[in-house]
């Protein structure tokens, strides 16, 4: 009995243990039955390895980007209305520059809808000029033969012109009144006379001509002056101002007129 005893034990630590094999868990298996048990395929996260994905979010939600950069309306880029003035528009521009300064496309964008809104305005006034000139001249060929001869006889000549004459026979009836209450104005008369007769021949080229015009331009303003001075109420006139002296003025209004605007 002992010995077969041994023996069995000897048999069963000789004979190799069969253990049974352990399920392996699918990885797949289970994502499936967990998305056959919710109702919904589950889908595995991916991960892009582009670095420049990460730093292109980071620039664009640190970047300053102008709204309305692809606007073709330069007003609404700038954010103004379309009959805003010159000054609005500036303000408008040096604004945005300041806020999205350092970025080229945004300072481009600006930059280019100020040009065009300044060469709109531009165009416009230059158009408002010459549809003004037409209008003008088609008045003037649409009115009677008399007032077409009538205005044959004076021009309009550039402003700085206007502008001389204007301080020259200025400067004489200002000259006649700081000295009225010393003498009268007879002398300063004469030099604006004389001078008168010369813009007038540089212009019609007859020393004649233009001394007879001169000559009437100035009787005919001493004459008017005669008849308005005595109607104009006393309160508006300086108590040191004389007849002779509000008649010289009106003179020198007459010679000016005459000698500027006159053929």
């Amino acid at each position: 009995m002992q010995a077969a005893a041994a023996f069995n034990r000897a048999a069963f630590t000789a004979r190799p243990l069969h253990r049974p094999p352990r399920p392996l868990l699918h990885l797949a298996g289970a994502e499936d039955a967990l998305a056959g048990r919710r109702g919904a395929p589950l889908t595995r996260p991916r991960c892009s390895g582009s670095l420049s994905v990460g730093v292109s979010s980071y620039g664009s939600e640190h970047t300053p980007v102008f709204p309305r950069q692809q606007s073709w309306d330069p007003y609404k880029l700038l954010g103004v209305d379309h009959d805003a003035s010159e000054e609005e528009v500036q303000s408008a521009r040096n604004f945005l520059l300041k806020q999205y300064a350092g970025y080229e496309e945004s300072e481009e964008a600006i930059e280019g809808a100020y040009d065009k809104i300044i060469m709109n305005s531009y165009s416009h006034r230059k158009k408002s000029k010459i549809n003004l000139k037409s209008k003008l001249k088609k008045q003037v060929e649409e009115s009677p033969s008399w007032l077409k001869a009538l205005l044959g006889y004076f021009e309009v000549p550039s402003l700085e012109l206007i502008s001389r004459r204007f301080a020259f026979f200025a400067f004489f009836a200002g000259w006649s009144i700081a000295t009225s209450a010393e003498t009268g104005p007879t002398f300063q008369l004469a030099l604006s006379l004389v001078a008168c007769v010369y813009f007038l021949n540089k212009k019609m080229k007859n020393l004649v001509r233009a001394s007879t015009t001169g000559l009437g331009v100035f009787v005919g303003g001493w004459i008017l002056g005669s008849f308005l001075v005595p109607v104009i109420p006393a309160f508006i006139i300086p108590p040191t101002w004389s007849l002779e002296l509000l008649t010289s003025l009106t003179a020198y209004v007459f010679m000016f007129l005459g000698c500027t605007f006159l053929k």
